[in-house]
């Protein structure tokens, strides 16, 4: 077994803690956090696990084999080159790191010291979004057109960071999950309907330009009245809709489209039909992707396996993230990456 530390109990710690306590292949031995309240609420049911209030002290120990970094995000990149220093093995929650600069220090420190790295992109663990990538990898739908995604809700609102890093995230992970590689140019617009100290985009879009004639759009917003998960992959044979929220068929496979024929006698030389064939929802699997991406993290440390969330994946995101906050600042000036 993988002996394990959580580092921070706030909002997604306890889903750490949880998944780390229950998972076969590890041993939750402690969790840190500042917060001495904090600490005792969620330790509460995990008598056996300690509680730790100084970050130093915890990497010290010598009975913790790997940390897991659910902190604000600002913090991820110090805490986790810490512990890459102290000789544990890590797994950061999303976004990987606040910036490009940090997110290549900590996969080559991570690489110098011979440890494992892997990021919390949950989604790609999710059975559903797995499905989408088996059915693409088998040439199900053709060469891609688009990947249309929405991922809105009211709130939560972050102080740290605007709604591009909060939700964008997962949908650029699923995104790099299913064609492994960057865009090669994007741009973003964003705007900030709240005041402080300090205004953060909470509505925004990206545009993903892929090559090829694939582009991908992503609209992330906190201010919407209904919660909405859709992302949509287009191929030119059939296309996909993914849906989170519908609990029965997260996952449909859409047979309608267009075929095409030159015809010298059209108007415009071209011909265009409309096809309508069958519509079917796939068997998806029931278990829990946390679960999956823990199983996942321990296997990899234990074996010394590439994660499927590496490092690398990380820094693919927080290119297109870094990029994006850029492009949003420039009023949607495109962005070569």
């Amino acid at each position: 077994m993988i002996s394990v530390a959580v580092i921070g109990a706030g909002y997604w710690g306890p889903n750490l803690i949880r998944n780390f306590a229950t998972c076969p292949d590890t041993k939750l031995v402690a969790v840190c956090d500042n917060n001495p309240k904090r600490l005792e609420k969620v330790l509460a049911p995990y008598p056996s696990v300690q509680g730790e209030t100084d970050l130093d002290t915890l990497l010290k120990r010598s009975d913790i084999d790997a940390v897991a970094i659910a902190t604000p995000v600002r913090t991820h990149a110090p805490f986790a080159l810490q512990a890459l220093e102290a000789g544990k093995h890590v797994l950061v929650e999303k976004p990987f790191a606040h910036s490009v600069a940090d997110a290549e220090r900590m996969v080559a420190l991570a690489d110098k010291q011979g440890l494992t790295l892997m990021v919390d992109h949950t989604f790609v663990y999710s059975p559903a979004v797995r499905k989408v990538k088996e059915l693409l990898d088998k040439g199900e739908l053709g060469d891609l057109c688009y990947i249309d995604s929405v991922r809105i809700n009211l709130g939560m609102f972050q102080h740290d960071v605007n709604v591009v890093w909060d939700l964008a995230p997962h949908d650029l992970s699923i995104v790099d999950f299913l064609l492994n590689r960057l865009p090669k140019s994007l741009s973003a617009v964003g705007a900030s309907h709240t005041k402080g100290s300090i205004e953060l985009e909470d509505v925004a879009h990206l545009n993903l330009d892929f090559g090829d004639g694939l582009l991908a759009s992503f609209h992330v917003n906190w201010l919407s009245p209904v919660k909405v998960r859709h992302f949509i992959v287009g191929g030119f044979k059939k296309s996909i809709v993914y849906n989170d929220l519908d609990v029965s068929e997260r996952v449909r496979v859409y047979d309608r489209g267009i075929t095409t024929s030159e015809d010298p006698e059209a108007r415009r030389g071209i011909l265009i039909n409309y096809r309508t064939g069958d519509v079917w929802s796939p068997h998806i699997d029931q278990h829990e992707p946390l679960q999956t991406m823990v199983k996942h993290f321990a296997e990899c440390v234990r074996d010394k396996k590439k994660p499927l969330t590496d490092g690398e994946s990380g820094l693919r995101v927080v290119r297109v993230l870094e990029a994006a906050e850029r492009s949003i600042k420039a009023q949607g000036g495109r962005i070569t990456l």
